[in-house]
């Protein structure tokens, strides 16, 4: 507990920068001392307090482990199983599983754009959105990296990260911005549709019903012509062994003399 908490205090002490802003107004040039009362501030407009509960909540899980497809702080956390996490229990907004995903999600900003809370895209695998992280502000972002490596904030004008940038996208963080399609009911369609597709269902029942019926028959079919091929060779045997029996005994074979 005491590491995260040193973890979590020099990536504050690396964002103090953002907590001397302009002071407010009324203050005169007094250090603004709520900052320290409520850290994740510095990256929050005023106001926006789902911004800050959802950074807070970012913040919260530094050090948490990578773990490809875990989505859960216990077990370890990928870029977009961080990503999910945190809006799902910041926001209650529920969004899509993968980056690819994500990225058609929410409305489409520029770089200039950018304001704390907005999803940033990277091409970190050879194919385009294959990483995710949330912008905090300042240029930074905190994700959850690759394997070996623990959820961390860094800076957007990082070469690396520069050159493999892909976009960015805003969430709506009113409700939840991704939603599974919803196969249109039987009861809600039109009556010719309605007519169509049970039409479509009975063709389906019926060529089931005949490729189930099919190999029985012919699974029936072979064991019938086996069965009846062995009977015949087994009369067949008998006959040979009858017939060279009754050879045997008109033709009895007489003893060779000794010289």
């Amino acid at each position: 507990m005491k590491l995260h908490l040193h973890l979590f205090a020099i990536i504050l002490a690396g964002f103090m920068s953002f907590a001397h802003a302009e002071p407010e107004s009324g203050v005169g040039n007094k250090p603004n001392l709520g900052i320290f009362a409520d850290p994740i501030a510095q990256f929050a407009a005023p106001g926006e307090e789902a911004v800050g509960d959802l950074l807070l909540q970012a913040m919260s899980l530094m050090g948490v482990a990578y773990r490809f497809g875990g989505s859960s702080p216990e077990t370890g956390l990928d870029c977009s199983g961080f990503i999910q996490y945190v809006f799902r229990k910041s926001l209650r907004v529920n969004l899509p599983r993968t980056s690819a995903e994500m990225a058609r999600a929410g409305r489409v900003i520029e770089r200039d754009e950018l304001a704390p809370g907005d999803l940033v895209f990277y091409n970190t695998r050879g194919f385009q959105y294959s990483h995710v992280g949330l912008y905090l502000g300042g240029n930074k972002f905190i994700h959850s990296p690759r394997t070996g490596k623990s959820v961390e904030v860094v800076n957007m004008a990082n070469s690396y990260w520069s050159q493999r940038f892909n976009g960015a996208r805003r969430v709506n963080r009113g409700g939840s911005e991704w939603k599974e399609p919803v196969t249109a009911r039987a009861a809600d369609r039109p009556p010719a549709e309605k007519k169509l597709a049970e039409k479509k269902v009975a063709e389906k029942k019926t060529i089931d019903k005949k490729s189930a019926d099919k190999p029985a028959a012919e699974k029936k079919g072979r064991s019938s012509t086996r069965a009846e091929r062995r009977k015949a060779a087994r009369e067949q045997e008998a006959e040979r062994k009858t017939a060279s029996r009754k050879k045997s005994e008109q033709n009895p074979r007489k003893k060779k003399k000794p010289d």
